[in-house]
Order: C-alpha cells, then sequence, then structure tokens
C-alpha cells in the first residue's frame, strides 16, 4: 500500500517563470519546529532556488514560519540554508547542466510523503517575456473552450 502524498506548497510563480525539464525528489533536512510549521503550511518557496556550488544541494530563499506554539522562539531564522538529499548520480548530472547557460535548479513543490516532508526540485530553463505572454494566452483560450463545453 502506497503512503498518501499530501501537497503543502507548490510554487507557483516558478512553474510560470520557467520552463520544467526535468524534475527531482529530494528530501529536506528540517528541525523538529520546522516540520511542524511545514505541516501547518506556514511556508513559502516563492524566491527560492538550488545552490550546488559546495557539491551538496543547499536550499537558499525558503521562507518557513516560526511555530507558533512554541514557549521561545529560540532566535529561529526563517530564511536559513536548509540541506536537501538527492541520490548522488543525481547531483553529478545537475553540476553538469548547471554549467550550461540558461539553467536553473528551483524547487516546485514541497509536499509530506508518509511522515516525511519532501521537496520536488526541477531543473528549468527561464522562460522569455513573449512565451509568458503565450502561456497566458493557451489559458485563457484552454478557459473559454471549456466554458462553451460546459454551456452545452
Amino acid at each position: 500500500m502506497k503512503s498518501p502524498t499530501v501537497s503543502l506548497h507548490v510554487n507557483k510563480k516558478a512553474l510560470f517563470d520557467y520552463e520544467i525539464v526535468q524534475g527531482y525528489e529530494a528530501w529536506i533536512k528540517l528541525t523538529g519546529p520546522e516540520v511542524k510549521s511545514v505541516r501547518a503550511k506556514q511556508c513559502n518557496l516563492k524566491g527560492s532556488y538550488v545552490s550546488l556550488a559546495s557539491g551538496r544541494p543547499i536550499l537558499k530563499g525558503f521562507h518557513i514560519s516560526p511555530y507558533e506554539h512554541l514557549p521561545h522562539k529560540l532566535g529561529i531564522n526563517p530564511t536559513a540554508d536548509r540541506e536537501i538529499f538527492l541520490k548522488k548520480k543525481d547531483i553529478d548530472h545537475l553540476i553538469g547542466k548547471m554549467k550550461e547557460k540558461g539553467f536553473s535548479l528551483i524547487p516546485t513543490e514541497v509536499y509530506s510523503k508518509g511522515n516525511l516532508i519532501k521537496i520536488s526540485v526541477a531543473l528549468a530553463r527561464g522562460r522569455k517575456v513573449f512565451e509568458k505572454k503565450q502561456v497566458l494566452k493557451e489559458r485563457d483560450v484552454s478557459r473559454d473552450m471549456d466554458r462553451e463545453i460546459g454551456r452545452f
């Protein structure tokens, strides 16, 4: 029996700004209060990215609000760098791809899988302004078609 997957946060801005080339599933290293905040959906991926400069994937800019039921806040930094865990083969592949021009490694979703908090990261290429406009246009056309079909 598969463990249920519950989406906790989706980075919609990144999905619009980038064209996803390939996705990866990774574990994220969190402390106890951070896990509770993420499960309560008190997190934000907007503006975050993954750095491979040290040879290890480090998630930067991932905001996790301090857990509200703690008696003291312990001086927690909400946007601290967090380590994520990928397979060694995937890390080597990503390091090679990141050297190519135009590729970025961005987080797209945080979700829980059973008792674990996982993060979906994607190798992505930035979209140009005209490509973003084309995506919006296609979305509007498909929405209009769905409305017309629903009338009959």
